[in-house]
């Protein structure tokens, strides 16, 4: 029920599709809670979600992602520009890339926004945005994003559910009793006890350019997805027809290139910061707040942070309500931290930085747990 709620914004409309997967009805006397889910927990939750909801929590405020998506276009202009009258020197192509750079990290994060329905009330109105944003703005498409994410929202951090932990066991071992079991087993895909160095080579640099950049187009392609195509299409056509006179083939290929490098460590450092520290482990099939914090930190609350992050940094409330608009996060995350203290759950928020260096931290540790495995056990 409550990743149901959790999800959908008219609930209504989705129940007329679900009826015909209805298989049955528990009889009166069969119990309708599991054992494996705390029950006062999650009545707990029910009651903060419906506060949330009367303290309209989960109404947009439409101005802000306006005035959002604005400062991404001008950043893109600006680019442009910055070629034009300053030349294709080292400095102004450069300068150019990082504003390009910023631009594709921050239209990663408005798409976000518009694929969990957290911008217009209308699920169909922020899917259509959400194709143009993701899909001209960015060159990938929205069937592909949200095939991945909302496995992920639904799973966090669980071991063959959650696709965005996928990377284990074929390049990292995630996870204390994951990385234990790996060695246990003898398997040996990668040097895993050097996992938190060569991270620096296959993670933040290379899964954008390398692997993203090439699969989206396979995905699409594989599953006829051809709207999303199209309107990927869209991209590649404006930035090859604007930078082309201005810099060559080979010009625009190296821009294209270093773009990608720029928003691929920007986008692996600040998602990964709040998961890859945490629990990783098999499906557990706890309650709906407690599978999300065991999955999740914060990183703490600063205007740099929000806008560095699209308010990922409060990737706490934000998996819990994943509909709720991302500028009203602050304003739930007492509540929050206020259910975390009466039932035990720990609460984790922490410095950028810091969590940065947990990423490398956590994959060091489960290395050496798997190589302790792998040698003793």
């Amino acid at each position: 029920q409550d990743p149901f709620i959790a999800f959908h914004l008219d609930k209504a409309l989705v129940r007329k599709y679900m009826s015909p997967l209805l298989i049955g009805e528990l009889a009166p006397d069969q119990p309708s809670f599991e054992p494996s889910k705390n029950k006062k927990l999650v009545e707990d939750f029910r009651e903060l979600r419906a506060t949330v909801e009367k303290m309209g929590l989960l109404n947009p405020n439409r101005t802000f992602f306006i005035l959002y998506l604005c400062h991404i276009l001008v950043l893109d202009v600006a680019a442009w520009l910055t070629i034009w009258y300053f030349g294709a020197s080292t400095v102004p192509f450069l300068f150019s890339a990082v504003l390009l750079g910023t631009v594709q990290a921050q239209a990663g994060w408005l798409q976000h926004d518009f694929g969990h329905l957290s911008v217009f009330s209308k699920s169909r109105w922020n899917h259509w945005v959400h194709k143009f944003v993701i899909g001209h703005l960015k060159g990938a498409p929205a069937s592909w994003w949200n095939h991945l994410h909302f496995q992920h929202h639904a799973k966090p951090n669980c071991f063959r559910k959650d696709p965005d932990v996928n990377m284990h066991p074929l390049f990292f071992a995630l996870g204390k009793t994951l990385s234990v079991e790996l060695g246990v087993q003898k398997k040996k895909f990668m040097p895993y006890n050097h996992q938190h160095k060569y991270f620096f080579i296959i993670g933040p640099p290379a899964l954008v350019p390398l692997y993203f950049q090439w699969y989206i187009f396979y995905f699409v392609i594989q599953r006829k997805q051809w709207v999303d195509l199209a309107w990927m299409l869209t991209f590649y056509i404006r930035f090859f027809l604007t930078y082309l006179p201005l810099l060559g083939v080979k010009g625009i290929l190296g821009l294209h290139l270093l773009v990608r490098f720029i928003e691929s460590n920007w986008f692996v450092w600040i998602t990964q910061m709040n998961h890859i520290p945490m629990h990783i482990d098999y499906d557990k099939n706890v309650d709906w707040f407690s599978t999300q914090l065991q999955a999740t930190c914060n990183v703490h609350q600063s205007l740099f942070n929000d806008w560095f992050s699209g308010h990922l940094n409060f990737q706490i409330e934000h998996h819990l309500f994943p509909t709720m608009p991302r500028h009203n996060y602050w304003k739930v995350a007492p509540l929050v931290k206020s259910l975390c203290a009466k039932h035990g759950i720990e609460y984790q928020c922490k410095p950028l930085l810091t969590a940065f260096a947990d990423i490398v931290h956590s994959l060091k540790d489960s290395g050496e747990l798997w190589l302790d495995a792998y040698l003793h056990k």
